[in-house]
């Protein structure tokens, strides 16, 4: 089935694409937003107690005030308020409706969906952004043992560790905010990181008291240490030329995530060998194909640190102010 061609068709419906669309419907255009999850659905996914390292005024789309308890919002606080912004706005979301492929057309683009519990369709489009994120992307170890039933790129929330042995791979701030949980809830915490240090993007607020924890042996770290394998009692690694066998009842690999690239490459975007980032002007964040944007972080493959919300909304702003001008000249 074939739908009616839109000005705009906008895939995920994250915080950025949210923002696109409000954007769209304000400038009058004829949008969808194509979400293969639910709203915010990388949000959703989030650590259950996760507090935003952000403060919540930055966190806001469409002008809505984001009022929470303390100055930086929680997950549940964020679901809350982007879900009434959808319903308040009255966006035109469609969730749960996967777009498998995308090519080009005369008319713009013809995006095959897969949708959820419904027969595949077909939709037409003049301009396209994207604004799928990161989330779903781990960066995998490749390692045996790597999907087991005790081993998750994603952290959830610590009670079910009580007195268990969990072993972190990883020593970014989501590492570090998972040690801190999973120690204060009184699981015996291990961490592994093949750099010689914490990573340099570990919050300053975080640092201190995770190495606090570490000087007290709360929790036990080993650095410059690779992990080799991954059993159901145990993780294997090699630090100094010397063999760990760590007793692990979980092991949460938080490595890090990165942007796919797959729709990109299907239309022909342009992309770096070395990140996987695509080619994109930086005044409009439109790619090289004509028509196709790339905001928040979907263009940036692995260089997910340089796109946070607050700085991805200013994509969605310059992209709308683009895409909104170049449909007014096709329509005159």
């Amino acid at each position: 089935m074939l739908t009616a061609m839109f000005d705009l068709a906008i895939i995920g419906a994250g915080p950025i694409g949210l923002e696109a669309a409000i954007l769209a419907k304000r400038a009058g255009l004829n949008y969808v937003v194509l979400e293969k999850g639910c709203v915010v659905n990388a949000i959703y996914h989030y650590p259950t107690y996760m507090t935003f390292f952000t403060t919540a005024d930055r966190l806001e789309i469409g002008g809505h005030p984001f009022v929470t308890a303390t100055d930086k919002a929680t997950r549940k606080e964020a679901l809350d308020y982007y879900r009434k912004v959808v319903a308040n706005e009255g966006l035109n979301v469609r969730q749960y409706t996967e777009v498998t492929d995308i090519k080009t057309v005369p008319a713009g683009f013809e995006l095959n969906l897969n949708p959820d519990k419904a027969p595949a369709e077909k939709l037409l489009t003049r301009k396209l952004a994207i604004a799928t994120g990161y989330f779903d992307n781990p960066k995998m170890l490749g390692i045996p043992g790597e999907d087991l039933d005790n081993v998750s790129h994603y952290y959830s929330e610590a009670h079910g560790f009580f007195k268990r042995q969990v072993t972190i791979i990883g020593a970014g701030s989501s590492a570090a905010d998972a040690a801190l949980d999973l120690y204060r809830a009184g699981a015996e915490v291990t961490m592994l990181h093949r750099g010689a240090d914490f990573r340099h993007s570990l919050k300053y607020w975080i640092r201190p008291n995770l190495e606090n924890r570490v000087k007290e042996a709360s929790i036990q770290v080993h650095f410059k240490t690779e992990v080799k394998e991954i059993t159901p009692s145990e993780v294997i690694a090699v630090k100094d030329g010397e063999e760990l066998r760590i007793p692990s009842d979980m092991t949460f690999a938080l490595t890090g995530y990165y942007a796919s690239t797959k729709l990109l490459r299907q239309v022909g975007v342009k992309v770096n060998t070395e990140d996987s980032s695509a080619e994109l002007n930086p005044e409009t964040y439109e790619s090289n194909i004509a028509g196709l944007y790339l905001i928040g972080s979907a263009g940036f493959g692995n260089r997910t640190s340089d796109v946070f919300i607050e700085n991805g909304l200013v994509h969605a702003q310059k992209a709308l102010t683009d895409i909104v001008a170049k449909l007014k000249t096709l329509k005159v």
